[in-house]
C-alpha cells in the first residue's frame, strides 16, 4: 500500500456436522447447536452433502414463514462443513429442530458456545539463531505452512514482509478474501492466505454491524501470535523503548494463513470450525490455536475443537494449541485431546524494570512497563497507609505517595488514578503482580515487604524524604528462567486424564511482537498509546512458539506424522532453567514444578531436530482410546468417518508420558499396594546401529522397573518395544510424585526423556 494511502487508511481507522440457531416458540434470541450426523446415511439421489443439507432444511422448514422455500433456506443456511466435520450450519425453530432429531443419520447435537482468546528476545533464549542451532540454513521452516485462527492480521507489519521469502508452495489452495480496507494485493510470499468468518457471530447478534469486516486485525491479537510463530525479522521492534532489538518469528520463513475468527463482540464454535474446516481444504501443515472453551465444557465428543483437529491430524496436520489461562489449579486445563501438543507458558531470561532511587542513594529495583517519561528530579515521598481516601490522596497528589498493602492492589492504584496522584510506591506482600499492575498508567513502582520496610525506614528517619523514579530499563540473562507463570492452566485434562497434560512449556509471558497500531496498548493518565509492537501474556504467546518449532522440524522431516513431530519436541524439552536447576512453580513458592505444570518440560528446539528415538501413533491408536473411555461406536462416527467396532480398546496410549492414579477408596492402609504398568513403543530416528539405556530418575517412595533395560536398533526407522512398571503404596507420601524416564544412546548422543507421574488428586 502507497505511504499516502497508508496514512489515510490509518486515519479512517480508529464425522459430520451442521450448526443451526433455535428461535424458541418465544421468539427469544436464538441458541446455535452444533449437530453430529453420520456421513454414510446421505442418501444416493444426492451428489453432495452440501445438497442433501439443503433438501433436509426444505423439508423441515416451518411454513408458517411467509417467505417462499427456497429463500427461507438461503437464509437459515450458515457453513458447509466438508473436511474437519461434514455438515452445515442452519437458523432452525425450536420445532424445526426436534423434526431434525427425527432425520435418518442424526447423531447427536452440542450447543454452539463462545470461546476465550487465551492472552523479539525469545527466539534467542530457545537458541535459535544463523550461526548455529535450528535456523542453520536451510532450515527457517521454508515452504511449511502455519495456519493460525485468530483475530485477523496487519498485513503492513514488517513481520509480514516476503523479503527473502521461497515461492508459494503449489500445493496451496488457500486464497485472500476482500473484504473492509483489505484486498488479494495484500498478501505477498510470506502472508499467503486470509480469509475471515463471522457468520455465527452475526446468527447470536443479528443486529451487529462489523465495522471491520475482513481480515484485517484491528484488535491486535491474531497480528501478536502469527508474528510470534512466523513472522518476518523485524528491526527495530521495541514497547516504547522496552525489550529493544530485532523481532523473529520461530520460523521466519514459513508462510502463514490467517482465518480470522475472533471478533471484539465475540467468538463463536461455528465460526471457528469453518475456519479449521477451510484450513484443512487449503493445506495448512500447522495449525496454532490460541483459544479455547472453558473448562466448564470440557468433555471431548462435546468440543467441536476436539473433533475437528481430530480430522486435521488424520490429514496429517499438527495442531499446537494453548492450554489455557486459569491456572494455578489442577484440572483447569483446556484443549488436551491427545491429538494436540497442548501448550503452557513460562517466562524468558528477561525482565522488564523501573529503578526508585531514595534520597540516601540506595535504589530498589522494580518490575514495571510504565511508557511514559519521568522527571528525573527528586520528589518528596510521603506515606498515606491503605490510600483508601480520595480526598487525602488529592491533597498530596505532587508528591510520590507510598500505600500500604490493606486494601487490595487494584484498589489502592485505582484511588491513586482517580486522584490524579503524580506517583505511588505500593507495597505488598504478593509473591507475583499482574501484568496490568506493572503497565500502570502513571509512574508506580510495586514492591515486596522487604523492599518496602527500606522505604519506610528511610521515610521515618529522615525529615525531607525523597525519591525519583527511571523508567524503561531491560535486563537480559536474568536467572532464574523459565518459570510457569501462575495463569498457565494446570492439568490433569478433565475429559481424558490417562494421558498426561500438558504436552510442554513455551515462552508466554511479556513476549514482545507484531501488534495493530490501531489497537490501544496502554494509557499514560487518560491518554492511549498505539505501538506496532506489544509485549503480551498468556498462553495464547505459548502455543505459536510451539507451532513455530513445529515447522521448523516439519521441514526437517516432511513424512514425519504429527504424533512424531509432537514426540520430538516433546523427548527433547529442557526439565532445567538456566542455573541447571527444576523449572520453578511461581505460584507453588517457586518449588519445583511438576509435569502438570510444564508437560516435559521447556521447548527446546534445536534438540528437536533431531530426536535419536519418537513415539509415533496413528489414528487408529487414537479410536483404541476413545473406545476404551467407553465411547460408543455412535459418538466415535463424530470424529472419524472410519468405522471402527472397538474390538481393539486401549488406555496405554503410545505417548511420551507416563500418568498413574493412585487413587485411595477410603480403606487402603499403608501396606496396601498398587501397581500398573505401561507398554511403549519408540522408532529409531537416528543412525543405523543404535543402543540405548533406561535411566529413571525421581519417583520418591515408588518402584519403576523398565523391562528390557537395554534397547537396540541395527536399521533406521526399527521400532523397539519395553514395558515400564510402577509399584508403590496406595496411600502416597505426597499428592503429586514425579520423575523421568530417560532413555540415552551409547555414544552419549541422545537423551530421549519421558515424565513420570503419580498423583493421587481428583477433579472432586
Amino acid at each position: 500500500m502507497p505511504q499516502s494511502s497508508t496514512m489515510n487508511f490509518l486515519h479512517t481507522l480508529s464425522t459430520v456436522l451442521f450448526i443451526v440457531s433455535i428461535h424458541p416458540f418465544t421468539r427469544a434470541k436464538p441458541d446455535t447447536y452444533i449437530i453430529h450426523m453420520d456421513p454414510s446415511a446421505m442418501p444416493k439421489a444426492f451428489s453432495s452433502h452440501h445438497s442433501w443439507y439443503f433438501s433436509m432444511l426444505s423439508s423441515i422448514s416451518d411454513t408458517s414463514e411467509a417467505a417462499s422455500a427456497s429463500s427461507t433456506v438461503t437464509s437459515k443456511h450458515l457453513y458447509t462443513y466438508t473436511h474437519s466435520i461434514n455438515g452445515f450450519s442452519a437458523t432452525l425453530t425450536l420445532s424445526e429442530l426436534e423434526s431434525l432429531k427425527k432425520s435418518f443419520g442424526y447423531l447427536s447435537f452440542t450447543r454452539d458456545r463462545p470461546l476465550t482468546v487465551h492472552t523479539t528476545h525469545t527466539s534467542q533464549f530457545l537458541g535459535l539463531n544463523s550461526v548455529s542451532g535450528a535456523w542453520t540454513a536451510p532450515n527457517y521452516g521454508e515452504d511449511v505452512i502455519i495456519g493460525i485462527v485468530d483475530s485477523g492480521i496487519w498485513p503492513e507489519s514488517e513481520s509480514y514482509s516476503d523479503e527473502g521469502m521461497a515461492q508459494v508452495p503449489t500445493r496451496w489452495k488457500g486464497k485472500c478474501e476482500s473484504g473492509t480496507n483489505f484486498n488479494s494485493s495484500f498478501c505477498n510470499k510470506k502472508l499467503i492466505g486470509a480469509r475471515f468468518y463471522n457468520k455465527g457471530l452475526l446468527s447470536s447478534h443479528p443486529k451487529l454491524t462489523i465495522p471491520m469486516n475482513s481480515p484485517r486485525d484491528i484488535n491486535g491479537h491474531g497480528t501478536h501470535t502469527s508474528s510470534i510463530a512466523a513472522g518476518n525479522s523485524a528491526k527495530g521492534a521495541s514497547y516504547f523503548g522496552y525489550a529493544s532489538g530485532t523481532a523473529n518469528g520461530m520460523a521466519p520463513r514459513a508462510h502463514i494463513a490467517m482465518y480470522k475468527v475472533v471478533w471484539r463482540y465475540g467468538t463463536y464454535t461455528s465460526d471457528v470450525l469453518a475456519a479449521i474446516d477451510q484450513a484443512i481444504q487449503d493445506g495448512v501443515d500447522i495449525l496454532s490455536l490460541s483459544l479455547g472453551l472453558s473448562v466448564d465444557n470440557n468433555v471431548l465428543d462435546d468440543d467441536p475443537i476436539a473433533v475437528a483437529t481430530f480430522a486435521a491430524m488424520e490429514k496429517g496436520i499438527f495442531i499446537a494449541a494453548s492450554a489455557g489461562n486459569d491456572g494455578p489449579l489442577y484440572w483447569s486445563l483446556v484443549n488436551g485431546a491427545p491429538w494436540m501438543l497442548t501448550v503452557a507458558a513460562g517466562s524468558i531470561d528477561r525482565e522488564f524494570d523501573g529503578i526508585l532511587t531514595l534520597g540516601n542513594g540506595v535504589q530498589i529495583t522494580f518490575e514495571s512497563l510504565y511508557p511514559g517519561n519521568f522527571s528525573r528530579n527528586q520528589m518528596p515521598l510521603i506515606v498515606m497507609d491503605e490510600c483508601a481516601s480520595l480526598e487525602e490522596l488529592r491533597q498530596v497528589r505532587n508528591n510520590i505517595i507510598v500505600c500500604k498493602d490493606h486494601l487490595s492492589i487494584s484498589d489502592q492504584v485505582e484511588n491513586a488514578e482517580s486522584a490524579m496522584v503524580s506517583a505511588a510506591v505500593f507495597i505488598s506482600n504478593y509473591s507475583y503482580l499482574s501484568e496490568l499492575h506493572t503497565r500502570s498508567s502513571f509512574p508506580a513502582a510495586f514492591i515486596g515487604l522487604d523492599d518496602g520496610q527500606t522505604v519506610i525506614d528511610y521515610i521515618k528517619q529522615n525529615s525531607d524524604p525523597r525519591g525519583r523514579f527511571q523508567f524503561r530499563k531491560t535486563s537480559i540473562g536474568t536467572k532464574p528462567a523459565p518459570k510457569v507463570d501462575a495463569y498457565s492452566s494446570r492439568g490433569p485434562f478433565l475429559s481424558c486424564p490417562n494421558v498426561l497434560k500438558p504436552d510442554i512449556l513455551a515462552p508466554g509471558s511479556l513476549v514482545l511482537a507484531s501488534w495493530s497500531p490501531v489497537s490501544e496498548v496502554t494509557k499514560v493518565g487518560s491518554h492511549p498509546l498505539f505501538s506496532k509492537f506489544n509485549l503480551l501474556s498468556g498462553t495464547s504467546m505459548a502455543a505459536p512458539h510451539a507451532a513455530g518449532v513445529a515447522a521448523l522440524v516439519k521441514k526437517a522431516h516432511p513424512d514425519w506424522s504429527p504424533a512424531a513431530i509432537r514426540s520430538a519436541i516433546m523427548t527433547t524439552a529442557n526439565p532445567f532453567d538456566n542455573n541447571l536447576s527444576p523449572i520453578k512453580d511461581v505460584s507453588n513458592f517457586n518449588q519445583p514444578a511438576s509435569p502438570l505444570d510444564i508437560g516435559a518440560g521447556h521447548i527446546n528446539p534445536i534438540k528437536a531436530l533431531d530426536p535419536g528415538l519418537v513415539y509415533d501413533a496413528t489414528p487408529e491408536d487414537y479410536m483404541k482410546l476413545l473406545c476404551a473411555m467407553n465411547y460408543t461406536s455412535k459418538k466415535i462416527r463424530m470424529f472419524t468417518k472410519l468405522s471402527h467396532d472397538c474390538m481393539n480398546r486401549s488406555l496405554d496410549l503410545n505417548y511420551p508420558t507416563f500418568i498413574a492414579f493412585f487413587n485411595d477408596d477410603g480403606l487402603s492402609t499403608s501396606a496396601d499396594k498398587f501397581e500398573q504398568e505401561f507398554q511403549r513403543t519408540v522408532t529409531n530416528v537416528g543412525k543405523e546401529g543404535m543402543a540405548y539405556t533406561a535411566k529413571v530418575t525421581g519417583m520418591d517412595g515408588i518402584k519403576v522397573v523398565v523391562e528390557p533395560p537395554k534397547l537396540v536398533f541395527k536399521q533406521k526407522y526399527e521400532k523397539q518395544s519395553y514395558k515400564l512398571r510402577l509399584e508403590g503404596p496406595k496411600l502416597l507420601k505426597k499428592d503429586v510424585i514425579f520423575g523421568a524416564l530417560s532413555w540415552r544412546d551409547d555414544a552419549g548422543k541422545y537423551m530421549v526423556t519421558s515424565p513420570i507421574m503419580a498423583t493421587t488428586i481428583t477433579s472432586q
